[in-house]
């Protein structure tokens, strides 16, 4: 689900999701473009990203919220991956509907502003955005202190921070879980957030625990952070 623009990009992404196999509900928002991004490489390494985008008008917005609500009990699990690029700025509004509808979600968050995503069942912040939500923490049991207060604040059930290099730091009400990281070699790390929120769902909605969801997103990010580009892991690879 999304907002596109009524442009060639926009019907662009409605067909590769068709070759894929993905059904969408695309909101058709005609007085924005479809964001673009362009990504300048170097020696087979992104240097910069450029984002050709506007906000989208409360219309679109209301379409999807309508949307939304409609279709929630048909589904396990909602994902939600903040771009700041306008169409979460309903993100309470969706996450007080999952709630309503008793479905988990999970979000993926932007910026410093946190209590956005109040009763979301996980954030996944990483380490930037975790400090700038919380500010710089001097040890471990500093952020542990951190994250915990964060995650009470926020009422959530689960906290993961990815950490990169580092690895990924889980905060339930159980205490804290750490598992390294397992990229045997960083190639590219675009798309890498959305590999391992998108893993963390699919093992949650199979049943796995926060630990066991968790082991599978870090392998899963250590896989795609030695592809070019946004690509995508498959269940072959994670096996």
């Amino acid at each position: 689900m999304g907002l596109v623009g009524d442009d060639e990009a926009g019907r662009r992404v409605a067909e590769l999701a068709r070759e894929e196999g993905i059904q969408t509900r695309l909101v058709v928002d005609e007085t924005m473009p479809t964001t673009l991004k362009m990504r300048v490489m170097g020696r087979q390494q992104q240097l910069l990203r450029v984002d050709f985008e506007e906000l989208p008008a409360d219309g679109g917005l209301a379409s999807l919220m309508h949307d939304v609500q409609g279709i929630l009990s048909s589904y396990d699990v909602v994902v939600l991956s903040d771009y700041a690029k306008g169409c979460l700025a309903r993100v309470e509004d969706l996450i007080a509907a999952c709630r309503r509808a008793a479905v988990p979600v999970l979000v993926d968050p932007k910026g410093h502003d946190y209590t956005r995503y109040t009763g979301a069942t996980i954030i996944t912040p990483n380490r930037l955005e975790m400090s700038q939500a919380v500010g710089a923490w001097k040890d471990e049991a500093d952020l542990e202190a951190r994250a915990q207060t964060l995650r009470e604040r926020l009422q959530l059930e689960a906290l993961l921070i990815t950490r990169s290099e580092q690895g990924m730091t889980l905060f339930t009400e159980a205490g804290r879980h750490h598992i390294d990281a397992q990229a045997h070699e960083v190639f590219d790390v675009s798309g890498a957030g959305d590999t391992v929120l998108a893993t963390l769902a699919v093992a949650r909605a199979a049943g796995l625990d926060w630990q066991e969801s968790v082991y599978w997103a870090n392998r899963a990010g250590g896989i795609v952070v030695g592809k070019l580009g946004t690509s995508v892991v498959t269940a072959g690879e994670l096996s």
